[in-house]
């Protein structure tokens, strides 16, 4: 089993004489609390997620410790080799600025129990690789330096800790009861709990404000899973919303059912049907993604999306009310490789002209269908309507039911007015526009941008 530091070693033999915990208090906010909390994270809308860990080396995939199933030994020599020599945090929040990110959550401990940070509770940290330093806090100061927002994600899971027991999600997970009954001899989750709260107090004591924390995750269905118990969910979120009190937390501490056990919803590598609801009521909701099947740096992975289906991605999440944190996985020496990077430049390249169809947006009001092949969203500061043209249309586009609800009209990328006018018959049996609906007059030719949009001020 690997070694605990001595500050470990030493909270372990005080354990059985600490007091039994006080019982959880969460704090209590009106919905109108809550909604100012979340407004600048509901309305920055894209950020971007960062999956960087000594997985990094192996290249084919974080959670590479469970499906190859390696014990410790087999997974030392990436922490033995782990040296980022080319690691620019500027560079990583220049990009993600550049493509209209606002906000950034990066892997401060995935599921291989690998710290970024300096934790003192453990010796299986950055510092004491070859990058011999504190990761997490470079990355800090320079997102911060960018005018970004910044998330820590931090693992509920830990395969390397020795007192985190084996369940049906670790590489040396078993095949009957009795063999968990061994693998788990010695171990205690009572340890690996304090562990657990121990690390996040650090990590929301040393690095001032912390905007998001993302815990992942819960799996209590089933033999052999985890859930709140495990975790002691609600005394930890009681201790971070004492820490921070304006800090945004995820769904994954299996509290759905408890007021105030989470602040939106985290749909992964889906696309919900329509606004994300929790008991038939609309709720804060963001979808992670990744470019490819991927969340950690995938050398030989192929499945990447081109710049339209990540932009389609941006634009129907926010036409249903949601964020996009979309992922990054940097290579072992701390860059972004090629494909992550001309992405985010074409993705940058759109928001850098249309980011005022996403930011500050949500879904349509009711009574504006949505056009053929389009998207919608909306600007309730502004009340403007945005038409995310996904294909383009043939000279006109008809937009059902809008006959005088728009004033103006224009091309979002260069403010070009776009000429509007009502129904127009055809020899086809006035198969054109009906009674009611407006007809915008649209160039022949497609503008240069790979999504076009057009701007309708409202009456």
């Amino acid at each position: 089993m690997p070694r605990l530091p001595s500050s470990a070693l030493f909270l372990l033999a005080l354990t059985p004489f600490l007091a039994a915990p006080a019982a959880a208090q969460l704090p209590a906010e009106t919905p109108a609390q809550v909604e100012a909390r979340l407004r600048w994270w509901t309305e920055a809308r894209f950020g971007m997620f960062i999956h960087w860990g000594l997985y990094a080396q192996a290249a084919r995939h974080e959670w590479v410790k469970n499906y190859e199933r390696l014990t410790d030994a087999q997974y030392q020599p990436y922490f033995d080799h782990f040296d980022p020599d080319l690691f620019d945090p500027r560079a990583w929040a220049r990009m993600a600025k550049a493509a209209g990110m606002k906000y950034a959550v990066i892997t401060t401990k995935h599921h291989e129990g690998f710290c970024l940070f300096d934790s003192q509770f453990t010796d299986y940290k950055a510092t004491n690789t070859p990058a011999g330093r504190d990761l997490l806090k470079e990355w800090v100061d320079a997102f911060r330096a960018e005018g970004l927002r910044i998330g820590f994600y931090y693992s509920l899971l830990d395969w390397h800790h020795p007192h985190y027991t084996v369940d049906r999600c670790h590489p040396q997970r078993a095949g009957s009861d009795a063999e968990y009954a061994r693998l788990n001899e010695g171990r205690d989750m009572n340890v690996y709990r304090q562990y657990v709260r121990d690390q996040v107090r650090e990590l929301l004591t040393r690095y001032g404000t912390v905007d998001v924390l993302w815990l992942d995750y819960s799996f209590p269905s089933g033999a052999h899973g985890k859930g709140r118990a495990d975790w002691d969910s609600e005394r930890l979120l009681a201790m971070v919303r004492e820490l921070q009190p304006g800090v945004i937390v995820n769904d994954r501490l299996d509290l759905l059912d408890v007021p105030g056990g989470w602040d939106f919803r985290s749909p992964e590598q889906f696309k919900p049907r329509e606004w994300v609801k929790l008991d038939g009521k609309r709720v804060p909701w963001e979808t992670c993604q990744t470019f490819s099947g991927s969340w950690g740096y995938y050398r030989d992975e192929m499945t990447w999306k081109d710049e339209k289906q990540l932009l389609v991605l941006l634009i129907e999440t926010v036409s249903k009310g949601g964020n996009l944190l979309l992922n990054v996985g940097p290579t072992a020496r701390g860059t972004f490789d090629q494909r992550a990077q001309d992405r985010l430049r074409a993705i940058g390249e759109w928001t850098a002209v249309n980011e005022r169809s996403i930011r500050g947006c949500t879904q349509a009001p009711e009574g504006f269908a949505v056009p053929e092949q389009s998207l919608l969203t909306w600007s309730p500061a502004k009340n403007r309507l945005y038409v995310h043209l996904v294909d383009w249309p043939m000279g006109q586009l008809t937009l059902p039911g809008y006959a005088g609800k728009v004033k103006y009209a224009q091309l979002l990328h260069d403010a070009s007015e776009v000429k509007f006018g009502g129904k127009k018959t055809t020899i086809w049996l006035d198969e054109g526009a009906r009674e009611g609906d407006l007809v915008l007059a649209l160039p022949m030719p497609k503008p240069a941008v790979t999504i076009p949009v057009v701007e309708l001020f409202l009456q």
